[in-house]
């Protein structure tokens, strides 16, 4: 049934063609229905000769894993907006209407993004002539995951019109970026309106409008600043492992973060090395400050902790394994990775105006990126070339 339907699909789109075709009445839009037909079936654009290496991944697939390793992050998120509010306001409501809330509250900065981004991008291709690339399918989903769920809707509008002309489409669009897009907008959206994503107050959706209705005792400081400024009731390891915190939307449980990675890493879509290293980068650099901090400082928070707290997991794992904006050696991803993480660990303690040190971290080491893969390639270059001369005399 399936399959008759499926080429019932095909049918209908191989009609369609002519008319979007060169010659046909709507050719000037054959750049969007193009990136329909791809997105509906394989591209009939596949190898046949004897000397090419046939395989089934493409961009469209590769993009589709990552954004089905986000669902478990995205689930939890609209579960957890549910869970603050619910106790933030001293709510007695059950799992579905948590459920609910959330998906309520979340569905429109899905949309905004998704509709103002491929927006644009198809705009652009329809104007230089080009394919709609899929690139943006992770992109749009990504952005709202690591914005605030109180984010008003015009400023996420701004931020991903921002993300995608000059993040992406500027330098020639995806497989061309410097930065990471999604982390562009967040970043827009820090320096641009910083009072909508400070990283001190909580995020919980009706909090701000309705303060005077929040019950007596909960705390309005992130994990973050609950640890660094020395405020009681700071989380827990575990309670920030599971991720019933308030935070960006998708960046709250390791748990389902870890899910994620264990889908990128079995697929072969992201890099381990990046993650791992990244992990290590930040214990060492924690480690180090625990040694050195006099006790009840930030500096003595265990190290452990930082690799659950803030968007730590969440960038490690989908923001700086990039493929496009990420280094490219191997070697190099074992240094990418371990900056990252490290220099994360010092913005968090030694830059007390944004705690949460991740995404400066990761932009900072997208632009280090290609110096990296050089300083690698480089010396190996120069040891080839030692090996030729040598073998000539």
């Amino acid at each position: 049934m399936v399959e008759d339907m499926g080429n019932k699909i095909l049918k209908i789109i191989d009609k369609m063609k002519p008319t979007f075709s060169k010659g046909g009445k709507l050719s000037w839009l054959h750049s969007t229905f193009e990136a329909f037909e791809s997105f509906a079936a394989v591209p009939p654009t596949v190898t046949a000769g004897r000397t090419h290496i046939k395989d089934c991944v493409d961009i469209k697939r590769v993009m589709s894993v990552v954004v089905a390793a986000l669902v478990p992050t995205f689930l939890f998120g609209i579960w957890n907006t549910g869970e603050q509010h619910s106790l933030a306001f001293g709510l007695q409501w059950g799992f579905w209407a948590k459920v609910w809330f959330g998906f309520y509250k979340i569905l429109p900065l899905i949309l905004v993004s998704y509709i103002v981004g491929l927006g644009i991008e198809f705009a652009v291709a329809q104007a230089r002539g080009h394919e709609v690339n899929e690139g943006y399918l992770v992109t749009g989903f990504l952005i709202p995951l690591i914005m605030p769920i109180d984010v008003p809707l015009w400023v996420l509008a701004i931020a991903v019109a921002f993300a995608v002309i000059f993040g992406k489409e500027i330098f020639g669009g995806t497989g061309m970026n410097i930065w990471n897009p999604a982390l562009l907008a967040r970043a827009f959206v820090f320096f641009a309106y910083p009072s909508t994503i400070t990283g001190d107050s909580v995020w919980i959706e009706g909090m701000t409008k309705n303060a005077d209705k929040v019950i007596d005792g909960f705390s309005g400081a992130t994990p973050l600043a609950q640890v660094a400024d020395g405020l009681a009731g700071a989380p827990s390891f575990m309670q920030m492992f599971i991720g019933n915190i308030p935070g960006s939307i998708g960046e709250t449980s390791a748990i389902a973060i870890l899910i994620g990675a264990a889908i990128l890493i079995f697929t072969g879509v992201a890099s381990w090395k990046i993650m791992f290293s990244c992990v290590a980068g930040a214990l060492f650099t924690g480690f180090l400050a625990n040694t050195f901090a006099e006790p009840g400082t930030f500096a003595a928070y265990p190290a452990v902790n930082h690799l659950v707290m803030g968007g730590f997991a969440f960038g490690a794992v989908f923001m700086a394994t990039d493929p496009v904006s990420s280094a490219q050696t191997e070697v190099g991803k074992w240094i990418y990775g371990f900056l990252i993480g490290a220099v994360c660990i010092v913005l968090r303690l030694f830059n007390p105006g944004y705690r949460e040190g991740m995404m400066l971290s990761i932009l900072l080491m997208n632009t280090m990126a290609p110096l990296i893969d050089w300083c690698v390639v480089r010396p190996n270059i120069k040891r080839r070339e030692k090996r030729a001369a040598a073998l000539k005399k």
